[in-house]
This record gives structure tokens, C-alpha cells and sequence, in this order.
């Protein structure tokens, strides 16, 4: 006997099954052949193909705690530099550097000082720009052009007079005058090479369009995220990563709380006294390494107490370089001697850290007519105890627990400071009204690769970071005498003897060698530390294993 529902059945099995296939997505041919780009691929949309490539995307996406705001994407204007060049790795300089801080080929395979002021560099071949255009020396001289017309200050470091494109792959360059340290200003990310389309027609910056391993994708100016993906034709080889965000998080306690979270995979230099708890937690790996910047802490020397060298020195000899490093660093660094990293290949390594020394402290002060004539634990000095203010920054976790620490030093040297912890915009307005005694910062020293860099910048009396109003004809003239010097070995004698002389002088006091933490998830793989970038620098080998 026939069941008389069968017909009834048969139509509610296929209505149930075209709305299977109507919400599965793949009942229309069309709709199941629409693109969607997915971090630069394109995949079939609703497919399981599309689904697997999004996932790989997403699994593949590095998303950085970047520790400073991101304001800017421009490489010309000197403000976006650094970013797009080492932490965003879209462009490329002409000339890298070793280890050690010797340099090596970048962009440029090789160069040769032809006389005095010529200089010739040839380029590499077969490198494209994002946009797929060649590199050639045109490329070249059009990017340092514009530095030199938006950037004042890598204009005067690089003293270029003219450029010849001798053909697509050689450049010949002429300075001013003679410019021992050209190829290492070619280092400085702000000459990173870029694309003028980089420019829109009316001349403007509208994006970075470099050479490097990973290709910008977009900027946000209202939320300040970065992000950047996969550069498929790197000259360089295969890049990692498929996408990069970038996230500016400028508290160092707010990048901790976003490593631990899940918000980011990796961040840089999380409250110093922390690192120790975030290592242990499980899937978080911080490992800690030297940088190319210093601890320093300047002084004005226009005021009266600090312009009496015997006060400056009885600062240095209070201050306990070794209990900062071990406590309040937490090993995040290294006591310091002079400006220059005990690895650089030009740094006078007959100096050593002043250590705490506090009869001596006692000596000089005492020499200088600073005592505690009321016993209340301060000097003074025809009536006025020796107070001064000490300011500071918090982007790095470093900094006001070393304000504090030396305070409380200089405190039992009898130096009364009061510590203010302010936004760079205060500390600037302080600093041009003069009305500051010390301010600790941490200073890259190592933009460009030589020491006449920061010698002249700091120590020389015009110099653009004599913060302190440092003046020594004594230095002013073997500044420029070995600025002149060619002769590597002779060049670096000579600015050893800057570096003995400001020593001894203590016009800044350097208190410690920068150290970087870096924290990242354990599934980021192929991360090695550069120490010549100036924090981190993000490298082409770099995966997730999710």
C-alpha cells in the first residue's frame, strides 16, 4: 500500500534543500565567483578557498604596540622616518650597518670617494619600488633632493653640493666640502629612498612608497593605525609576515596590559620592574638587549650652581650607576662612561663608569663653597641651599624611576632636587625659556654611524643638541680637525680625545647605556634584534606559528 504523504514529503525535502544551498551561499553562480581582496590576495568570496586564504591572513598578521603615538607617515619631513623605514620596514637606506656599526651595502652594493668632495655609489640592480618601477639613480637624487629642501638639519650633515645620475645604476655626488661621513648619513632613515609617487600632482606627500619588505596599505588619522602588508617582489627575498598594524601605545604600562591581553603580539620596553613577571606568564616570551642610546642627563650651565665643573663632577661621583642598572632597570642596561657603546668600533674604551663615590662627592663640593652650614642635610651657600629641578619624560619606562633614584642619591650628597615628571611639550616651553636645571632623557646615538655625529651635535658650541650650553674651544677645534680626517683609525684618536675631555668635564652626565625589552608572543618567530636600529627594527624573516 502507497503512503498517499509521499508527494508531500518529497516537496518539503527539496525546498529544504534549496534553502541549504541558499544559505550556504552557492546558489548562484555569480555570487559565487565575486572577488574580495583578503590582505592582498584575491579569493573567491562564500568559497571554502576564500575562507582558508582570510584565515591564513589573519594568522599571518603581526599586530605591533608601537611605544610612541604615530602622528606621521612622512619619510621627507623628518617626522616619520624611523617609523616607516625600521618599525613599518616599507623603506630602505642606501647604506646598512654591521653590529659593530661599520657599515655595509644597502640599497647601494657599493661606493668609493673618487677625491676630496666626489663621491660615486652604484646602486643594486633589478630592485622595484611598490608601485613596480625601478629604482635607478633618478629615484635617488629625486629622494635626497627633497630631503635636503624639507629636512635642515640631515641637509647640513650630508653637505651636498650637486648630483650627477651617471646612469640608472650610478650615482656621483659632490660636497661642499669634505664629508668623511657621507656614506654614513646615507644610513639615516630619513634619507631612506622612496617613489615620487610618494607625491600626489601637487607635489604633496600622500604615502610612503619604498622598496622594503613590506608595502604601506593604509593610514588612519583618527585612530593613528598603521598598517602595511607584504611586499610580493622584495629584492630581498621572501618576507614572513602577510600584514603588519601598527598601534601607537605611548604608556609603557597600557603596552604591558595589551601584550597580556591579546590586544598586541608585540610591543617594546614594558615598565622595567615588570619584565620579569611577563616573561614568566605562559606564551610571552621578553628578552632584553642593548641599544644604541644613552641614559643622559643635561645641565644647564647657564645657571650658577652647575656651571662650576667641581658641581657637576660631585653629581657624577653621587650618582650610583651600578645600584640604577641592577634596581631600578632592572638589568634593562648598562652603567655608562662616555657617549659611545663600549662595541663601537670608534668609542675611546680607556674610559670607565664613574663610580659612587660619595667622600669625593664631599671633596669637590666643599671646594666649590657648598656645605650644610644649618644641619638640615642640604648644602648651601651664602644662604642659598643647592636645590635644583630634574625633568623628565614617561614614554620611556626607564626614566622616572631613574629621576627619583637620583634624586634620593644626590640627596645624600647633600644636592636637593626635585623631580617633575612632564609631556615633551612642557619640557620643550621649560628648556627654550631657560628655566630648567637638568633634564634626563634617552638619546639615540647612533643615527648615523660615526662619531662626529653626536660629538659635534652635543659637544660643539653651536651645536644643534648642546641643550647645556656646553663651550670648549679646546673641543670646537679637534672637532673640526678630525671631521677632516679621512683616515679612519687617525679620525677616531682624534674624537677619542673629545670623548676624554667632556669626560672630565661633565657637561651632560651619562648615566647608562639604554637597554630595550622586547616582548612578543611565542608564536612570533624569526624576530632578531638589530642593535644598530634606534629601537627596535622589524626584519623580513619574521612569521607567526599559530
Amino acid at each position: 500500500m502507497k503512503n498517499k504523504n509521499s508527494p508531500l514529503l518529497i516537496l518539503l525535502i527539496i525546498l529544504l534543500t534549496c534553502a541549504v544551498l541558499m544559505t550556504s551561499g552557492c546558489s548562484s553562480t555569480e555570487e559565487s565567483d565575486a572577488k574580495e581582496a583578503v590582505s592582498g590576495l584575491e579569493v573567491a568570496s562564500g568559497s571554502e578557498v576564500a575562507s582558508q586564504a582570510e584565515g591564513d591572513s589573519e594568522s599571518n598578521t603581526l599586530i605591533l604596540g608601537e611605544m610612541w603615538e604615530i602622528d606621521s607617515i612622512d619619510t621627507i619631513s623628518g617626522d616619520g622616518g624611523t617609523l616607516i623605514c625600521e618599525k613599518a620596514a616599507v623603506t630602505e637606506t642606501l647604506v646598512g650597518a654591521n653590529e659593530d656599526f661599520s657599515l655595509k651595502p644597502g640599497l647601494a652594493s657599493s661606493w668609493e670617494q673618487l677625491d676630496e668632495n666626489t663621491w660615486e655609489f652604484r646602486l643594486r640592480e633589478n630592485v622595484t619600488f611598490h608601485d613596480g618601477s625601478p629604482m635607478t639613480a633618478n629615484e635617488v637624487k629625486f629622494t635626497l633632493e627633497n630631503v635636503i629642501e624639507a629636512n635642515p638639519r640631515v641637509a647640513s650633515m650630508l653637505k651636498i653640493d650637486s648630483m650627477e645620475v651617471v646612469d640608472n645604476h650610478t650615482l656621483k655626488i659632490k660636497t661642499t666640502e669634505i664629508n668623511p661621513i657621507l656614506p654614513g648619513i646615507l644610513h639615516y632613515p630619513d634619507t631612506a629612498v622612496i617613489s615620487p609617487s610618494s607625491f600626489n600632482e601637487a607635489g604633496e606627500f600622500v604615502k610612503p612608497v619604498g622598496t622594503g619588505p613590506y608595502k604601506f596599505e593604509s593610514f588612519d588619522e583618527q585612530t593613528r593605525v598603521l598598517t602595511v602588508v607584504k611586499n610580493e617582489n622584495w629584492w630581498g627575498g621572501e618576507v614572513g609576515l602577510e600584514k603588519m598594524i601598527l598601534k601607537g601605545i605611548p604608556d609603557p604600562n597600557t603596552r604591558a596590559m595589551a601584550i597580556e591581553n591579546g590586544e598586541v603580539d608585540f610591543t617594546v620596553d614594558v615598565p622595567y620592574s615588570e619584565t620579569d613577571r611577563i616573561d614568566a606568564i605562559d606564551g610571552i616570551t621578553v628578552e632584553k638587549y642593548k641599544t644604541p642610546r644613552v641614559y643622559k642627563l643635561d645641565v644647564n650651565l647657564k645657571h650658577e650652581p652647575l656651571e662650576d665643573v667641581r658641581v657637576r663632577q660631585a653629581m657624577s661621583y653621587a650618582i650610583d650607576r651600578a645600584e640604577i642598572v641592577e634596581h631600578v632597570l632592572y638589568n634593562v642596561g648598562e652603567a655608562a662612561a662616555g657617549p659611545f657603546l663600549p662595541t663601537m668600533v670608534w668609542a675611546n674604551q680607556s674610559l670607565s663608569p664613574y663610580t659612587r663615590d660619595l667622600e669625593k662627592a664631599d671633596e669637590l663640593l666643599t671646594a666649590a663653597g657648598w656645605v650644610d652650614t644649618d644641619g638640615d642635610g642640604i648644602r648651601d651657600k651664602d644662604g642659598e641651599p643647592l636645590k635644583l629641578n630634574l625633568m623628565t619624560y614617561s614614554a620611556r619606562p626607564g626614566l622616572p624611576p631613574m629621576a627619583e633614584a637620583m634624586a634620593a642619591q644626590l640627596k645624600e650628597a647633600g644636592i636637593d632636587v626635585e623631580t617633575e615628571v612632564m609631556e615633551m611639550g612642557s619640557i620643550d616651553d621649560r628648556k627654550e625659556k631657560g628655566n630648567w636645571d637638568l633634564y634626563l632623557a634617552a638619546y639615540n646615538i647612533a643615527m648615523v654611524p660615526d662619531p662626529e655625529y653626536i660629538l659635534t651635535n652635543w659637544y660643539m658650541t653651536a651645536g644643534p643638541d648642546n641643550g647645556p650650553g656646553y663651550s670648549s674651544p679646546e673641543v670646537d677645534a679637534l672637532i673640526t680637525e678630525a671631521r677632516k680626517i679621512t683616515d679612519l683609525e687617525e679620525r677616531y684618536k682624534k674624537f677619542n680625545e673629545v670623548e676624554a675631555i667632556v669626560y672630565d668635564e661633565q657637561p651632560m652626565i651619562i648615566v647608562a647605556y639604554y637597554g630595550c625589552a622586547i616582548v612578543k608572543k611565542d608564536y612570533v618567530k624569526g624576530y632578531v634584534f638589530d642593535p644598530t636600529a634606534h629601537d627596535y627594527r622589524i626584519n623580513a624573516e619574521m612569521y607567526l606559528e599559530k
